[in-house]
């Protein structure tokens, strides 16, 4: 390995380390919590060094939000790479946003946060964030196509709209305040009870014809979907002595 190579291979791990760093930090404190200060103690550097590879904080915190996106991207490219029916492609690629949600809790919550208006999308990263969402979105428009196409899907339906819908829908479910998570829980209901509800709300009314009034979900199983009991009969069941 020669030195130069071996510089950049330096120069790589460090840029890594700083951005593991900010992670921890990020993940574990709000954004107005974490200074450049606090980043360059945690890993042990000058914050003059951050900044040769950071231009500032919105840039480095960015970066992270750009690691979840590209594991919610794999995640979308897994679903439409089943040779399953468009409708189990839409359901599962909601199920995907689901499981990102329980798995990856702290990217969720950075990446709704940096949808906020606050960042001015400025930095390096900004395009390729919103190309990742916008290649989950086209994924899954492209899922409601093929469900068209195949039968499975309304045909009537705009692909673009509804996957902007189904975003939409995914997006404001898994972020919801805890005050409506609350709300809920004083109801009976589980927040997952809540959730897999919202596949058999939704699922109906994108499939055809006679089949929106018998969308039997035990249809996707052999896909990997999975669907906790109906929330209704849960709640009876809690209720009994």
């Amino acid at each position: 390995m020669g030195i130069a190579e071996r510089r950049q291979r330096e120069k790589e791990q460090r840029k890594t380390e700083i951005i593991e760093a900010a992670e921890r930090l990020f993940f574990a404190r709000s954004y107005e919590d974490v200074s450049m200060e606090d980043i360059a103690r945690e890993v042990e550097l000058n914050k003059a060094t951050i900044y040769l590879y950071f231009k500032n904080k919105e840039a480095l915190f960015a970066t992270i939000v750009l690691r979840g996106v590209r594991i919610l991207r794999e995640s979308y490219a897994e679903c439409t790479a089943r040779e399953v029916p468009g409708i189990a492609k839409v359901v599962l690629m909601g199920q995907a946003y689901y499981r990102f949600a329980q798995e990856y809790p702290d990217y969720l919550r950075l990446i709704h946060f940096y949808g906020s208006e606050r960042f001015s999308r400025e930095n390096p990263y900004a395009a390729e964030i919103g190309e990742g969402y916008g290649i989950c979105r086209l994924m899954l428009a492209g899922a409601i196509q093929e469900g068209i196409d195949d039968g499975t899907i309304r045909p009537d339906l705009d692909p673009f709209l509804t996957s902007m819908y189904l975003m939409i829908s995914f997006m404001g479910i898994l972020s919801l305040e805890n005050r409506w998570k609350l709300a809920i829980e004083a109801e009976g209901f589980s927040y997952e009870q809540f959730a897999s509800e919202f596949f058999r709300f939704i699922t109906p009314a994108i499939a055809p014809g006679e089949r929106s009034h018998s969308v039997d979900f035990r249809d996707f199983e052999p896909s990997g979907f999975f669907l906790t009991g109906r929330a209704a009969l849960k709640k009876e069941e809690g209720r009994q002595p």
